[in-house]
């Protein structure tokens, strides 16, 4: 048997990595992150155990990567969905939604991870939270900003704290209230994005299945009203 090719080996280590973040995503959202162990992930993952370190350094940044993959990607999706739009208030709009969103659906994920943001490590610089700021940035550039440095920085502390009021236990705010304060902010119509009584109503997203969102392998079709086929 002749041995692999170099772009062989890349593909599998590459979905390798994206087995790990998969699973690691599913697990803290399931479990919680302190019930979950490396052990855990990489059985999910169907990995060797030792081949977790080879890739991240510990849980916190394995969670931190595999958290801020599903947020940029959910992100991209939100953005990039038909009809396509060039609109910057629209694009805003999506942007809101697809992180309130995220906060609405998968609350014991979300909450891990920001309870993760404060710890000493803080933020641990990965290209799937590289990703996500490009996103974003991106995303007030569009909406007209004439300081991108500024007013970026500015969008990302005001979801995440509004990530954090909607996760605090025993006294969350509502996300249509957090949603209605983003958009008086930043002067969006509330018909744009996805408004919450318009999601309820198409019976939420096609997140049953989170493969689409790492390339594990063929992402799941979504019929009509966001259901996966």
């Amino acid at each position: 048997m002749s041995p692999r090719s170099a772009s062989v080996n890349e593909e599998l280590r590459r979905r390798s990595r994206e087995r790990l973040l998969q699973a690691a995503v599913e697990l803290v959202g399931e479990h919680g992150y302190e019930a979950t162990t490396l052990g855990d992930i990489a059985d999910r993952a169907g990995s060797a155990r030792g081949l977790v370190s080879y890739y991240f350094p510990g849980k916190r940044t394995l969670v931190q990567s595999a958290v801020h993959r599903l947020m940029h990607r959910t992100l991209e999706e939100a953005l990039e969905r038909e009809p396509r739009t060039e609109d910057g208030r629209e694009r805003l709009a999506r942007a809101i939604d697809a992180i309130l969103g995220l906060a609405r659906e998968r609350p014991v994920l979300m909450r891990q991870h920001m309870a993760g943001l404060l710890q000493a490590e803080g933020f641990v610089p990965c290209p799937e939270q590289l990703r996500l700021a490009e996103l974003l940035r991106d995303t007030v550039e569009r909406n007209g900003s004439q300081d991108v440095d500024t007013d970026y920085p500015m969008l990302r502390a005001l979801l995440m704290g509004a990530v954090y009021a909607a996760l605090v236990p025993g006294v969350p705010m509502p996300v249509p209230v957090l949603r209605a304060e983003l958009f008086k902010r930043y002067r969006i119509d509330w018909e744009m994005g996805v408004p919450p009584d318009t999601a309820v109503a198409s019976g939420g997203t096609c997140d049953t299945d989170l493969s689409r969102f790492f390339a594990t392998g063929a992402a799941p079709e979504c019929g009509p009203g966001g259901q996966s086929k």
